[in-house]
């Protein structure tokens, strides 16, 4: 389940110091503030700090768009940095070992940014205004992830996707990963997405045409699952945004992006 950042505010003051500020005590002449340690880091503050951290600017069409030069394009870089050394080196070893190397993305703010729908839509999740956004199909790259798709392609590494978008979804996903150059293996036998009307048979144990009750960690470890017991592969690594991305094994290795946005369990 996609939470918005409203629900997960108050996990942000345990790991934000300045919440101590707000429970603290302090007041002004005038301004009386509650003596507790339990008060929640103030989410407009947080907003404020999300923006800093992407570095958000509108652009000319009124898009909201992350910095080149932001922390956030910094830790990514650093992340590509070591994923191109990783890929290489395991690439290498895999071919020699006579394996086939495989690598898996996750789509959503792996590959293409949502930061314009977070901000316009205040950080809160609706399906119907979701699917728009992404049938629209104008979604720019997360900085540097194409670049790395096409990568791990050039070192004879399979790519795959593996996300959370609907069959519904596809054709729109589809168009947008060909606009910001991520055209590798795009067809459906490459990009999972799910299918909750008639799920593939690997997900038998959470889901059967009709009823799907499967988590996000089932679906996507399943389906790493299926990628190397049924097709055959080795998953050198898997790139995700969220934890529920990278949980549940069937990677040799994974790479966490960053996303204080929002939260899917």
């Amino acid at each position: 389940m996609r939470k918005s950042l409203k629900a997960v505010a108050a996990g942000a003051a345990c790991v934000v110091a300045g919440a101590a500020l707000y429970g603290a005590g302090a007041a002004t002449a005038g301004q009386s503030t509650a003596n507790s340690t339990h008060e929640p880091y103030n989410i407009g503050q947080l907003v404020k700090d999300i923006d800093t951290y992407y570095g958000t600017t509108a652009d000319s069409n009124g898009v909201y768009q992350a910095s080149e030069d932001s922390p956030y394009a910094e830790d990514l870089a650093r992340i590509d940095g070591d994923a191109k050394r990783y890929i290489d080196k395991a690439a290498r070893k895999a071919h020699h070992r006579g394996e086939k190397p495989a690598v898996v993305f996750d789509i959503d703010d792996t590959l293409l940014l949502s930061l314009d729908y977070e901000k316009r839509y205040n950080y809160t999740y609706n399906a119907t205004t979701w699917n728009d956004y992404v049938n629209k199909a104008d979604r720019p790259a997360v900085f540097g992830s194409p670049e790395l798709v096409r990568y791990a392609e050039s070192k004879g590494v399979e790519v795959f996707y593996n996300s959370g978008l609907s069959e519904a979804q596809r054709a729109g996903a589809v168009e947008n990963l060909k606009k910001v150059g991520a055209d590798v293996n795009l067809d459906a036998g490459h990009m999972f997405l799910k299918d909750k009307a008639n799920p593939p048979a690997y997900l038998k144990d959470c889901a059967t045409p009709g009823t799907w009750s499967c988590t996000t960690v089932q679906y996507k470890a399943g389906t790493r699952a299926h990628i190397e017991d049924d097709l055959g592969y080795e998953i050198i690594a898997n790139f995700g945004d969220q934890y529920s991305d990278l949980d549940g094994g069937h990677a040799d290795r994974t790479y966490k992006l960053p996303n204080p946005t929002y939260f899917v369990g």
